[in-house]
């Protein structure tokens, strides 16, 4: 008896579990459908960190970009580095090359860039290694600027 009162409550308890279920897929509003299917047009992860390539690089800072429908994510100038990436035709090797004149000393102490999402809708892997923070900053641009 004791057996059949317990498998009765289990076999209550699957049901209404099940129906809560259904239930709350039913009730879940519709979302909208992105254009362009799974990802945003232009969402990416851009980090920075130190050593010699992505692979054995130690990242030091990291961040999202989001371009549309609207510049955001956490980098600290989201619509500055959608602009820049807009204006490059999403170019990285315009973004990270050097802008300045700067004299920078020949360590080799490398920083390592990168960019990984989706731009305008293609897919996006880009990594830049810089000989040193000097030469960085030498070439930086607001959309590593973080």
């Amino acid at each position: 008896m004791r057996y059949t009162t317990g498998a009765i409550a289990l076999g209550t308890a699957l049901v209404l579990g099940t129906l809560a279920t259904s239930a709350q897929a039913v009730a879940a509003p519709a979302q909208p459908a992105r254009s362009g299917g799974l990802y945003a047009p232009s969402e990416l992860v851009l980090t920075v960190g130190q050593g010699d390539s992505r692979a054995t690089a130690t990242v030091q800072r990291a961040v999202s970009l989001s371009c549309m429908p609207v510049a955001s994510g956490s980098h600290p100038a989201p619509k500055a580095a959608c602009a820049e990436l807009r204006a490059a035709a999403g170019d990285f090797n315009t973004v990270t090359s050097p802008k300045s004149d700067r004299l920078c000393t020949k360590e080799w102490a490398p920083i390592v860039v990168t960019a990984d999402g989706v731009w305008q809708g293609k897919r996006v892997s880009y990594t830049y290694t810089y000989a040193n923070s000097c030469v960085m900053r030498a070439g930086l641009s607001s959309v590593f600027e973080f």
